[in-house]
């Protein structure tokens, strides 16, 4: 298989290229030398790797996403939420990824903003600052201020980052198919589905009218909560690339030493900060998926400002029932509930031993479920669960994971603020509040209703499926599909095979019959078929020698 024959143009080649360089040179090739392609051997081979033999694992591979660029540091940072996927080595410098871009030029901005928006700068702001203050993987952000006199921010999306982005992705995907199909020791890992779900998310922060919609709609759930305050946005100077929001003057939660210096209660702060991302949760179902101290501001009247509503989390109503449930096992100390509700949501293989999963669960809340609320730990707590369910190879759902990473972070930043935080404390209202919600008969009654549909839906198409499939076995033309990891290596190999064969047949044949022209009394075509059958036979045994032996 030619993996280059995959790419689209030139600067597909160019950039697969790149990548598999980079990747080599860090030391991460032995996964992708496995994918049966010439070329792609080619690419992997020469590499430095060796330079690098005496840095960690874990580090090479956060210095193998930032030299990658924005799409890779971006598919880090979502990996950093999978503690259920990778070991904690790597989640911990996953977390370090930061992107350094270089801000455009304003004259690259201006001809942004007038694309996106139609006007020039100067027709829809009094002033504006051409220095970006500030430049992130995906855009950069600048100072100005709208013809009312408001002081605001304007986000502007670096010049062509969508395009690189698209590129990067469906190499991206390539790849993780190619490894998914041929690297057995990667499947746990569900390479596929993870970039594919990374594809859609990395996709949709590209929209900056996705952030807008996500800031409007915090604004709106803690609109009476007057210490609260999401920067308002102003929609006649937002686009798809350029977001307009309130400039918030405060100060930053990662300096916590400035914040005492200004004399803030930090213990009032972090407490705060945590409440708000609980009642995100628990209340209305849609919460900020990045609670890093530098999110955070404190303003005027210990007034919490909350930055940077690009990544967020959506619980359904199924969704939040596991959420719900995960959590009172975990307080409650229920083992057996945990155990069960964490097989029965993840996607786990069909070998895992339940029982020895079981006993380390039950381990894990006889210690954990002993100690005070203020000893009570959460997120060492969920650090250690979701390291059992790594070990049992338990995939969890992406939505509950991004959960779980962010009660982590905001553990830490809390307690970044405030080193007695115990979020256990903040959680125990909320616990009652999930038990008498658990008893409300109205929420019974909408389970009610959605069984009653369920049960509506089956029985009003069963019928005509059931008949569709017994017309189908009566004609003969029911046909039952069954799908193999490694059919098409397989075919690939028995063509090749064949070929070979007939080769070596037919040049046998030349051989044995003098076929003019000839040699020495030996038919020249025949000798030259019989070389090539030798050599892609010997060929083809040593690839299928070899997979055997990294299979």
């Amino acid at each position: 298989m030619n993996l280059l024959s995959m790419t689209t143009g030139m600067r597909q080649a160019e950039r697969l290229g790149e990548i598999l360089r980079v990747v080599a040179r860090h030391g991460w090739a032995d996964w992708l030398s496995r994918v049966p392609s010439p070329e792609l051997r080619k690419l992997l081979a020469g590499s430095q790797a060796d330079a690098m033999a005496g840095v960690p694992a874990a580090e090479r591979f956060r210095l193998m996403l930032t030299e990658l660029g924005t799409t890779f540091i971006k598919f880090g940072q979502v990996l950093s939420t999978r503690s259920d996927l990778l070991a904690p080595a790597i989640i911990e410098e996953l977390r370090k990824l930061q992107a350094d871009t270089p801000a455009d030029p304003f004259d690259v901005v201006r001809e942004t903003i007038r694309e996106d928006l139609g006007k020039e700068p100067t027709e829809l702001f009094a002033e504006f600052e051409p220095e970006a203050f500030s430049s992130a993987s995906i855009g950069q952000v600048h100072r100005a201020r709208l013809p009312g006199g408001q002081e605001v921010v304007v986000k502007v999306q670096h010049e062509g980052i969508e395009a690189k982005v698209r590129l990067d992705l469906e190499l991206l995907q390539q790849l993780a198919l190619q490894i998914q199909t041929h690297v057995p020791d990667s499947r746990p890992f569900q390479p596929v589905v993870t970039t594919r779900e990374f594809s859609r998310t990395l996709l949709k922060e590209l929209d900056f009218r996705a952030e807008r919609r996500h800031m409007e709609l915090f604004a709106h759930n803690f609109a009476k909560d007057e210490t609260v305050h999401i920067p308002a946005v102003h929609a006649e100077a937002c686009g798809r690339r350029v977001l307009t929001m309130e400039l918030l003057s405060g100060i930053s939660g990662a300096r916590p030493a400035e914040l005492r210096e200004a004399g803030a209660d930090l213990d009032l702060f972090a407490q705060r900060a945590a409440n708000v991302f609980l009642n995100m949760i628990f209340r209305d179902g849609f919460y900020h998926a990045d609670p890093h101290p530098g999110n955070f501001l404190l303003l005027d009247g210990e007034v919490l400002g909350l930055l940077d509503s690009g990544m967020v989390g959506r619980l359904d109503d199924s969704l939040r029932e596991v959420c719900e449930e995960l959590l009172l096992c975990m307080l409650q100390n229920d083992s057996e509930g945990l155990a069960d509700l964490l097989l029965r949501v993840g996607s786990a293989p069909a070998g895992v031993d339940r029982g020895a999963f079981r006993s380390e669960v039950g381990d894990l809340l006889l210690d954990h479920g002993t100690r005070s609320i203020a000893e009570f730990d959460l997120a060492v707590m969920i650090d250690e669960m979701t390291g059992i369910v790594r070990r049992h190879q338990i995939l969890m759902p992406s939505s509950v994971s991004l959960l779980l990473k962010t009660l982590v972070v905001l553990q830490g930043t809390a307690r970044l603020l405030s080193p007695t935080f115990a979020l256990g404390e903040l959680l125990e209202p909320f616990k009652q509040q999930l038990i008498r919600q658990r008893l409300d008969p109205r929420r019974w009654l909408r389970k009610l209703q959605h069984s009653l549909r369920d049960v509506d839906r089956l029985v009003t198409h069963a019928p005509g499926n059931l008949a569709d499939i017994l017309d189908r076995m009566r004609t003969g033309t029911l046909r039952m599909r069954h799908e193999h990891a490694n059919l098409e290596a397989v075919a690939n190999r028995l063509v090749e095979g064949v070929l070979i064969a007939s080769l070596f047949l037919g040049s046998s044949l030349l051989l044995g019959g003098a076929f003019p022209p000839q040699w020495f009394g030996v038919s020249v075509v025949g000798g030259l078929g019989f070389l090539v059958a030798a050599l892609l036979g010997g060929r083809l045994l040593r690839t299928t020698a070899r997979e055997r032996r990294g299979g």
